[in-house]
């Protein structure tokens, strides 16, 4: 598979998912005479998310933002994309994913989001705990290990051509953009919309974005009736 990188974004932006579910397993390794505890993390990316993409890399600051040591996304059964990283414990890093159709997508359920400036993006941030040292003990009858299940949380994404003034061209925008629920649209700045549109071409750069996070916190809330009152009074999502 092939991929395009411009290596001054990707310096410059520190390009950033962990999507959808984390499967978390520990090992230990030896650096200096000193132990480092790393746990691998599988990362998934819904079918929803991938769409057309057939591959893509994992790039993040664990790999230095390197395409060359990107972690590459195994395509599943069921549309869904997987790929599995050993990170170190007590540490914190910024990611995101490059599918090959050419878009960066985020993680829809990452712990946080950095913004980077001097780029209309943001990187997705992961922790990884750090462990408590155990104090030496006499060996013991070895026991047999209980499997662990991680847990799994997933993502609905919302109809959001509800709010007045997204349209399906704009929705698909926004979802690019980790934009697809009510409850993300309401908590993004009108600026930040303004600035997605702008840099989408002429055709997008009419709309204004203003309402949009208020109607989306009333969807939300499911406040369906104060939400018809509101677009009643718009025009075109002003």
């Amino acid at each position: 598979m092939g991929y395009l990188f411009d290596i001054s974004v990707l310096s410059g932006e520190k390009h950033a998912l962990h999507t959808g579910c984390l499967h978390v397993l520990h090992k230990s390794t030896k650096r200096s005479n000193t132990f480092i505890m790393t746990k691998k993390i599988t990362f998934t990316l819904p079918a929803d998310v991938v769409a057309e993409a057939t591959s893509g890399l994992l790039l993040g600051e664990f790999n230095n933002w390197d395409h060359n040591a990107g972690l590459s996304l195994k395509k599943q059964k069921d549309g869904s994309m997987k790929a599995t990283a050993a990170l170190e414990a007590g540490k914190t890093y910024q990611y995101r994913y490059l599918l090959n159709d050419g878009r960066w997508v985020n993680d829809q359920t990452a712990e946080t989001y950095v913004h980077v400036s001097g780029y209309h993006v943001e990187n997705c941030v992961i922790s990884i705990p750090a462990e408590a040292e155990k104090p030496a003990v006499k060996a013991a009858p070895a026991k047999a290990k209980k499997e662990v299940k991680a847990a799994t949380t997933t993502v609905t994404a919302d109809d959001i051509t509800k709010i007045e003034g997204i349209g399906a061209k704009i929705a698909e925008l926004l979802a690019a953009e980790n934009i697809n629920t009510f409850a993300t649209l309401s908590k993004t700045t009108a600026k930040k919309l303004k600035s997605i549109l702008d840099a989408a071409g002429s055709k997008f750069q009419i709309h204004n974005p203003a309402s949009w996070p208020k109607q989306a916190k009333l969807a939300a809330a499911g406040k369906w009736d104060e939400l018809a009152t509101l677009q009643n009074e718009l025009k075109g999502g002003k």
